[in-house]
Parts: C-alpha cells; structure tokens; sequence
C-alpha cells in the first residue's frame, strides 16, 4: 500500500469514483462498499468512458477538450450510479512520472521499534527527497535492515541501535499535478489523491502470491507502454516507453493509407499478431483516404495487415524489454509477466511476448469486482479498477484514523498510523 495525502472534501464516505486519463480514453468509475460483495467488498455501480482528447501521455495538449472528455464521462457514470460525485482518485501516467530509491537511518533507543519509528523514517525520507520542482505521490518502505540483520519485512516489536528503511518514492513535476488538478477542479470535482498509472493496473489485476514472488505488470496503453515491477508485497520501481496501441493504429493508416477511424475498425476486426498460410488468400476491403464526401475502396491481403501489425508489435516489445534490462527489473522480478490494457487484448500478443522474452507470461484483467457489467471484466479498466482498490484502502486509513479520534494538529500522524496497519 502507497502512502499519499490527500484534500479532504465532503462525500458520502462510502462511495468512491475513480478517473483514468488514459491517451485513448477517458474512463470514470463509481463504487460503493458492499459488505455482501465478493471480493474486495466493492460493488461497481456506475461506468462511463469517452474518446480521450487533450491529453497524451499525461500531458494536457488542450484543455476545454480534457474537460469535456471529462465531464461527459462523469455524466454517464452518474447517470448509471443514481449518484453525483465530488471528489476522484486520478490516475499519473508513468511516462510523467520518475523513480527513486533512497535508504534512511534511524537511531534507536531501548524501546521495541513501533508505528511511531516508521512514521520517522518515512518523514526522512520525505524531507530528504524534496525538491522544488516535483512532488511525492508515492513512497512506501521496501525492505529494512536492522543493525547486522537484512531483509526485514516488518521490523515491529523488534529491538536493536539502528534501523535503515529502503525506501522507493515515485514523484511527479509539479507542473503536471497542477494542470491536471486544476482541469478537475474546472469539472467542479476534487482530487481525492493520485495513483501512477501501472501501479493502479498492479492493484486491479495481480494476487498477492505474484506480488510476493515477483513480477512485472505491462499496462499496453494507447500512446505508451507502463511498467510497474512488483517483490516481495511492495512496488519496486516504475518506468514506461513511448510506444503503444495508437502506433499500431497509424501504421496501419499509413500503410493502407486509410482514415484512422477505419485503421482502427480494420485492427479490432482482423487484427492479430499470428500469422497464417491462408493470410494471403484471404481479402479484406480497405476503404482508402478520399476527397470530399467520395471514398474510395479497395482489397488488400489479410497478410499485409498482419505484418504491419507483428512489425509493430515486435518492436515495441524490443523497447519494453530493453527497459526492463537497463533497470534490471529483467532478473529481479522472477519468470512472471502479466499483459494488461487496451492493446493487450490484441489477439496473440501474449504468444509473441511469451516467444520474444521467455518468461510465464498471462493477460491480466481486473479481480475482485462486483458489478458494473462487461467492460469491467476487460484488461481496459484495470487502472480504472485499481484506482478503486486504492480509494477502497484509503477508505480503511480514514475508518483507522476516525477510531483513533485524531485532533486536527495529529491528523497526518494518524493517516500514516492508518496505512502502516493496511500496508504490513
């Protein structure tokens, strides 16, 4: 569990919406807790996503456009929730988002190690990261070291002179965060907390045995790839490639010179990355770019299609490893990768991953859920669907800290108590 402190706002304490800000599009989730649900005990009650537009990569390219993207899919969410929302958990898209690790130290005295120590240590960590031009999102402790012991999990109740953290902060540039929260903010809703994007995939899509053991949750986005690597419980790095779904979309635009709308249809219908001896037999009817109100047509093999889409697809799995390679996530995180968003339900995409990188490869849809129909069920709400566990945890801090009864100048020490008693 990551740590992140948020505004508060008014809301009815037990319904949460979520608001991914995807390059393709926009999606909004409603939730209410449901104690009679399976699961996470979160009913998904209302959905609306939108055709994204104004944003790339996490980086606003036009305003009034995001915020009509966004309000239209808070309309319909809420329409089918019979709720109206003011505050979201936002998703950060990994390509404005940076990884760091940092060990601190702390010196003990003869009292047991307890939340109050680890509350210190994350508050060093905080003030020894901070930076003018960026801000934490997330910073959770990986692993600790108790004097000459290492590899310690949960060091509560144990004694010894010095306690190191390893700590992991996922930061974003303050730019960023402002633009986004004051786009929101002109939708009049509120920003509940923020959540990088693969993390929230991670949540949605991966048990806990493949968090303990390792492995690598690949978020196949519109206009780029997001990673997140998971050991031992915890998120130990971030990172993402400009590559994504779109770019298969303009390939074939380009090579079948064909509107993007069309590129689109013609990869959601005969779309694979697996080819056939009877690809070059079979024809599909590729309507070409025209003047005016006149389009043209013509027939191409179903070969030609698939090779576009293989070329493409081989590379951008060339850069996700390679990613993978330079941070070393290629050997830390185990034989496990799950496939996971829009374009990973490109038809053999996990084959041709499985053959390229030679690691247990699975297409991770989101678990855990109640209702909202198909579309949740699909790898396409798996950040959506994370963003809702996130507020679902939250949820937990905030019921830790109301028993706890915090005075407005204790409230954070309480928020952090909270999420280190939902974190170990």
């Amino acid at each position: 569990m990551t740590l992140f402190f948020k505004k508060t706002h008014k809301r009815r304490h037990d319904v949460f919406a979520s608001l991914d800000l995807g390059s393709n599009k926009i999606c909004c989730a409603i939730a209410r807790v449901d104690e009679r649900a399976s699961g996470d005990g979160l009913r998904v009650i209302g959905v609306g996503h939108q055709l994204s537009q104004g944003v790339r990569n996490g980086v606003i390219t036009n305003l009034e456009s995001l915020e009509d993207s966004i309000l239209n899919a808070v309309h319909t969410a809420e329409q089918m929730a019979r709720e109206t929302i003011e505050e979201v958990y936002v998703s950060i898209a990994a390509t404005s988002a940076r990884s760091h690790t940092l060990d601190v130290e702390l010196t003990l005295g003869n009292s047991p190690i307890d939340d109050n120590h680890i509350c210190q240590l994350l508050a060093m960590g905080r003030q020894a990261f901070a930076k003018e031009d960026a801000q934490i999102i997330h910073i959770l402790p990986v692993t600790y070291a108790l004097d000459s012991e290492f590899g310690i999990r949960d060091p509560r109740g144990l004694l010894g002179k010095k306690l190191v953290a390893s700590l992991h902060i996922v930061s974003v540039a303050n730019g960023v965060m402002q633009n986004i929260t004051n786009c929101i903010e002109r939708c009049h809703l509120g920003v509940a907390g923020f959540v990088v994007a693969p993390y929230a995939a991670g949540l949605s899509t991966l048990d806990e045995d493949e968090q303990a053991l390792g492995v690598t949750v690949i978020d196949l986005g519109g206009a780029s790839s997001s990673i997140a690597s998971f050991l031992d419980g915890a998120l130990v790095h971030v990172d993402s490639v400009s590559v994504g779904g779109g770019h298969i979309t303009s390939d074939i635009a380009r090579g079948l010179s064909t509107p993007l709308s069309q590129a689109e249809r013609l990869k959601t219908l005969y779309g694979t990355t697996i080819t056939s001896s009877s690809d070059e037999r079979e024809s599909i009817i590729v309507p070409q770019l025209g003047e005016g109100k006149v389009t043209a047509t013509h027939q191409v093999p179903k070969s030609l299609l698939v090779h576009i889409i293989k070329a493409r697809a081989e590379e951008t799995l060339d850069l996700i490893w390679k990613r993978l390679q330079h941070t070393g996530m290629d050997r830390i995180v185990g034989q496990r990768i799950v496939l996971t968003g829009g374009a990973s339900q490109l038809p053999g995409i996990r084959e041709l991953a499985t053959q390229k990188w030679q690691k247990q490869i699975r297409v991770g849809s989101p678990i855990g859920f109640n209702g909202g129909g198909d579309f949740v069920a699909t790898p396409s709400f798996a950040v959506c669907g994370g963003l809702l566990k996130f507020a679902m945890r939250d949820f937990l801090s905030e019921d830790h800290a109301v028993l706890a009864k915090p005075s407005p100048t204790d409230n954070m020490m309480q928020r952090v108590v909270g999420w280190i008693r939902e974190n170990f």
